[in-house]
């Protein structure tokens, strides 16, 4: 049995920086290599530079980060299950369905694993959300993202990013799903006014209706027109219980007062590198959060993009 992981990285920007930084505390993990556009930035991440994926694969490495650009992604990923090697991908995993279904079909004709970076479902306080919700059913689901630009110049152009929706809020769109279930129909507008950033167009805010499969409704409702990080996450509603939800904190009341849980999250973030590693080194049978689960949340925040571009509902497959 194999008991050291070499991985290597495609894409050399903060996210990976962070990937590394956590891999690099386990015993078990070895950073073999990295390739990235820019070659300085590739040469001052840390393991070797190589010029392409090709090299990258050609390096040895059992398994890969893919950290790219939302527009950058699918070349690499489907160059990497063809060689048979396991891979971390970051959200968003594509600009659109098309692509994302195309690396998803590819994935599975290799029998290739693949884990894909929506770290909130390993929270503790995410966990503990659904034991208190178990056997209860979700009425209400209010999801907001409210932030400022990120510090990148892609992510305020449309055909870079895909827009907030798709580049950030797509984090309370999977907790949504985890939490209270299939979406099947959306309405969205957006202000389509962007914020101040140069080439800016996405749009500045967006608000969604949501229609679950069991029944209870929700709103998801983003900004990025502030200059911090205001509040993001998910408030959940059953008889008699309200849930809210975010990457540090979990809030739980009902009738008889409020208890309160506090993580870290990069516990959460640790756990999703973990997992994947023991996935691929054999030690367990998966992942939480599979590139086929990763797609249906992709598809969601894509109906709402499409919904608020067109100004209709978008209706969701079962």
């Amino acid at each position: 049995m194999v008991t050291r992981c070499r991985i290597g990285f495609v894409g050399a920007g903060g996210v990976a920086a962070r990937h590394a930084r956590m891999l690099a505390g386990f015993g078990d993990v070895e950073l073999v290599a990295v390739t990235d556009l820019d070659p300085d930035r590739a040469r001052a991440f840390g393991p070797r530079a190589v010029p392409g994926v090709p090299e990258l694969i050609d390096s040895g490495i059992d398994a890969a980060y893919v950290c790219v650009p939302p527009m950058a992604h699918g070349p690499a990923e489907e160059a990497l299950a063809e060689a048979g090697i396991p891979m971390f991908v970051e959200k968003p995993i594509a600009l659109d369905t098309d692509l994302a279904d195309r690396v998803a079909a590819a994935l599975d004709r290799a029998g290739v694993l693949a884990s894909v970076g929506h770290h909130w479902r390993y929270s503790a306080a995410v966990e503990r959300a659904r034991e208190v919700l178990d056997g209860r059913s979700v009425r209400l689901a209010i999801g907001a993202w409210l932030d400022r630009v990120p510090p990148v110049p892609w992510w305020v152009r449309r055909d870079s990013s895909g827009g907030q929706v798709i580049e950030q809020a797509i984090h309370v769109l999977d907790l949504a799903r985890l939490l209270a279930g299939e979406v099947t129909e959306v309405h969205a507008v957006a202000d389509g006014a962007p914020p101040s950033a140069p080439d800016a167009d996405v749009d500045g805010a967006t608000v969604a209706t949501l229609r679950f499969a069991d029944g209870g409704v929700g709103t998801l409702v983003a900004t990025c027109l502030l200059g911090w990080k205001h509040r993001a996450g998910l408030e959940v509603f059953a008889d008699g219980l309200a849930l809210s939800v975010a990457e540090d904190v979990l809030e739980v009341r009902d009738g008889d007062g409020a208890q309160v849980q506090r993580v870290d999250p990069d516990d959460a973030k640790r756990a999703a590198d973990r997992d994947f590693v023991d996935a691929v080194l054999g030690r367990t049978a998966g992942v939480r959060t599979s590139y086929a689960e990763a797609v249906r949340t992709h598809r969601l925040a894509h109906a709402i993009a499409r919904s608020a571009t067109r100004g209709i509902p978008v209706r969701l497959d079962g």
